[in-house]
């Protein structure tokens, strides 16, 4: 079994946490222990939480991070964190506040400090914040709300793909909390982006992304700037929308992970890849 810290797959709103599979069976190949658990609320499988809306209702930020940190504590862990949307800032709390040894966050929900809002951020969130009541219930996106919001830069007939083969019905609340993370002193939306001798932090941006817009993760990096004592690193893939970790490039994304993780010194050693690859080939 492989000395390095299993890694810890995070969903964002609205995906399941199933769609991580081809990246667990990629980095499981590699010699990593994997898992992918989802938010407190979530059915084991995309049906099941589809017919079980109201399990989400009112689940937030703080909720969902108390959520892994108990796992975390539970199993004994202190993982290697991949979060991708609202699972992106979920990592980032647990990284600063040292339940990770490392993070990486895929076009991440913005932390509090973050003071722009493109429209198309606006407009990709508007299917909850358009109404104050969704704040406590569940909303689920229709099919050319997902494609707006996370299938942009891609064809419309994969984006629809997506969307009925992954799409939840996800809480409301997490957005409202983002949304005025920075008119509350004590936001759950916030990161301490000073928090000395944190393990390495890996931020990344499609630059078509609708959801989380270029300029708001380069914001977010922007907080980071004065920790000269702890590693972040900004990475930004080309013509990509927040779909990025599920469509047909999600590849190009993960290699660029496992390479950062590697360069960090958290790579398995060639026996566990090894190990990992028998260990798959027998159970096949």
């Amino acid at each position: 079994m492989s000395d390095t810290a299993p890694v810890v797959f995070i969903h964002g709103l609205w995906i399941h946490s199933s769609a991580w599979a081809p990246w667990q069976e990629l980095f499981e190949s590699k010699g990593y222990t994997i898992s992918a658990p989802g938010w407190p609320g979530d059915g084991a499988t995309v049906a099941e939480t589809r017919e079980n809306p109201d399990a989400l209702n009112g689940v937030g930020i703080e909720a969902i991070c108390h959520h892994y940190a108990d796992l975390f504590e539970r199993e004994g862990i202190e993982p290697i964190v991949v979060g991708h949307s609202f699972g992106g800032l979920i990592a980032q709390e647990l990284l600063a506040n040292g339940f990770a040894t490392a993070a990486v966050a895929i076009d991440p929900a913005p932390i509090k400090g973050v003071k722009i809002l493109p429209f198309a951020q606006l407009r990709s969130g508007l299917p909850v914040l358009g109404n104050p009541a969704n704040k406590g219930r569940t909303v689920s996106l229709n099919a050319a709300q997902f494609r707006y919001a996370f299938g942009n830069a891609i064809s419309e007939e994969e984006s629809n793909e997506l969307f009925e083969k992954w799409t939840i019905p996800g809480p409301g609340r997490p957005l409202f909390e983002d949304a005025t993370a920075n008119f509350k002193r004590d936001s759950p939306a916030r990161v301490d982006t000073h928090a000395a001798g944190r393990g390495p932090l890996l931020l990344t941006s499609g630059t078509l992304d609708h959801t989380v817009p270029r300029s708001v993760t380069v914001a977010v990096d922007k907080l980071y700037a004065d920790n000269t004592a702890s590693v972040t690193d900004y990475h930004e893939y080309e013509g990509k929308g927040h779909s990025l970790t599920i469509d047909s490039g999600w590849t190009e994304v993960a290699d660029d992970v496992l390479a950062w993780l590697a360069a960090q010194g958290y790579a398995p050693t060639p026996a566990d890849a090894a190990g990992a690859a028998d260990t798959a080939e027998a159970s096949s």
